[in-house]
Parts: structure tokens; sequence; C-alpha cells
């Protein structure tokens, strides 16, 4: 089997690993809707996606008409708490993700996680998922008391994966920053919650779908 120049590979979460607008959507839908809005479709929702709950919601409610900060207030534990009782109902790996993990792992590589979305989120749904013990650290956005792009939870997920060279996938500015801030090379993945153009990310490389995951990484060259 051919090797790769990276002991780890790690993965932001939403929007790289697993497509979660599906049950991001239904949250904010319900949140809103409990102050007489219409929900939208998931669609039009995945842009407000990929800067925490917070945000999300403040665009759901700018979308829908605007809001008073104390609206706003009061949605976002209704927010949290619903999608904490429904994290996997629609929410599924990219295609291509178990396979090319799959060869990541015959090939010796381990696979870690560092997402900006809270542990009592991101923990449960691997867990729902199944996919939790491919992963050799998860840290989450509360893990070390600051997220991404500031570089200390990709290095404490480096540290918990058992250091070595590590590449760092994700969909946001604050995955690509956040691994050029950590000193470790990025992927950008076209598919996720882009606010953008994919280029606009200025990462050492993109694919378009997981089967080119492996292949660029074997072929990858400083």
């Amino acid at each position: 089997m051919t090797r790769i120049a990276f002991d780890i590979v790690g993965f932001d979460l939403d929007g790289t690993l697993i497509d979660t607008s599906g049950d991001l959507a239904a949250a904010v839908n319900y949140a809103i809707g409990t102050l007489g809005r219409a929900p939208f479709p998931v669609e039009a929702i995945r842009p407000f996606v990929g800067k925490g709950a917070k945000v999300m919601l403040e665009r759901a409610l700018t979308a829908s008409g605007g809001y008073e900060e104390t609206e706003l207030a009061e949605s976002l534990p209704i927010l949290l708490d619903y999608y904490a009782q429904n994290l996997a109902i629609h929410s599924v790996p990219y295609p291509g993700l178990i396979e090319a993990m799959d060869r990541l792992a015959e090939m010796g590589v381990k696979l870690a996680i560092c997402t900006n979305k809270a542990e009592r989120f991101t923990i449960p749904l691997m867990h729902q998922l199944g996919l939790s013990d491919r992963f050799a650290s998860i840290v989450g956005g509360d893990t070390v008391g600051v997220s991404k792009p500031d570089p200390a939870p990709i290095r404490e997920m480096i540290a918990r994966a058992g250091g070595g060279r590590t590449v760092f996938l994700g969909d946001t500015i604050n995955d690509i920053a956040g691994a050029r801030n950590a000193g470790i090379p990025s992927i950008a993945v076209s598919f996720g919650f882009l606010d953008g153009p994919v280029e606009n990310l200025e990462a050492d490389a993109v694919i378009h779908h997981f089967d080119e995951l492996a292949p660029l990484l074997e072929g990858w060259r400083d």
C-alpha cells in the first residue's frame, strides 16, 4: 500500500465531513417558528451555516424580516435545545467519505476532527452516526476555550492524535486560516457550506469529491 507524507489527516465537521444542513435547517425553522416566522427550505438555510449557531440564527431572522435583540436572545436556546435532541435525523457523510477514510486507514494514517461545533453536539453526533471510533481525536469549539481560526484547537487535535505531520481539510476561512496559523497545509472542499468561491479560501489544494483525497495526498509535494 502506498504511503503518504502525512501522519494525521484532520477534518472540519459541518460542511466538510458531514452534510448537517438538514438538521441545522430543522432547528432554525423550529426556532423562528416560535416567533411566527415561515420556515425556509434547506437550500435557503445552507448559506446561513458555517460561523456558528448564533450567526446562523441572526442570518435567518434577518432574512425573514429582521429582529430585535430580545428575539435573538430568546430564540437561540430554543434552537440549540431542539438541535441537541435532533442531531442526526437528516445528517449524512458526504459522498465518498467512508471509502476515503478506509483507504487512509489502510495507509496507516490517523484521522482527527477539529470543529467549531460545541462538544455537546459534536460528540453525540459522531456517536449517532457510528463514526466516533474512526478518529484518533475529536476537538470541539469549546474544548480548549478558543476556536478556529485560532491555531490552539488544531494543535490540540494533533497532540491528542499522537502528533506528527498533519494536513487539514475544511470549507470555511476559519478552517483554512486556522491551519495556516497552526503552520500546517490545508485542503478546501468545494462541496461544503461556502460563502463564496472556494478559491477565495486560498487553501494549498482543493477537492470537489472525497474520491480525490487519497490520490491528492499520495502525490503531495511540498
